[in-house]
């Protein structure tokens, strides 16, 4: 049969008759009171509990929004991925390359004459996909643009030369073979 803690105390010496007397009226007293109204019951045990419970339902929501954010962020990454497969030119095999600037290095892409008029002018873009480079259509690389705009490699500004009717020198045909 266990003993109570009460019994304990007093058989290990560490209380005497009198003070476990004097803490159990004190116990009855303060039961007394709190069950007439008088005294302020001890809630800190309660409180404690509550503001763990509050700490942990903070804790669990930015354990969820982060989880939702990552998935957002691998959802953006499909639909771009998919977007550059869907709307890519094939690959050409030549003798003519395109050369641009990636992360300060210089890369090259193969192209033909129509191509490159295409990116020169800004009806074409130059994506990354998968450490590639894929040539995709204008309104395929503002879409791109858009979700993940570091994906986008090369995309000129497209612009029309404007016909000024004041310019005088619009009957004159500069020469090719013009040298400077």
């Amino acid at each position: 049969m266990s003993l109570s803690l009460r019994d304990q105390l007093l058989k290990a010496g560490l209380v005497n008759e009198k003070q476990a007397k004097q803490v159990s009226k004190q116990k009855q007293k303060q039961q007394r009171l709190e069950h007439k109204g008088q005294a302020e019951k001890d809630d800190s045990q309660r409180e404690a509990a509550l503001k763990a419970q509050a700490e942990k339902l903070a804790r669990d929501q930015e354990l969820n929004r982060q989880q939702q954010e990552k998935a957002q962020k691998k959802a953006l990454a499909a639909q771009v991925k998919q977007l550059i497969e869907s709307s890519r030119l094939p690959r050409l095999n030549g003798e003519d390359y395109y050369n641009f600037v990636d992360d300060k290095k210089v890369k090259r892409i193969a192209v033909n004459p129509m191509l490159r008029d295409k990116l020169s002018r800004g009806t074409l873009a130059i994506a990354r996909l998968d450490g590639k480079y894929e040539l995709i259509p204008r309104e395929a690389a503002l879409k791109v643009q858009e979700r993940e705009p570091q994906r986008i490699v090369l995309l000129n500004v497209a612009s029309e030369v404007p016909d000024d009717e004041d310019d005088p020198y619009k009957d004159y045909v500069v020469p090719d073979d013009l040298m400077w």
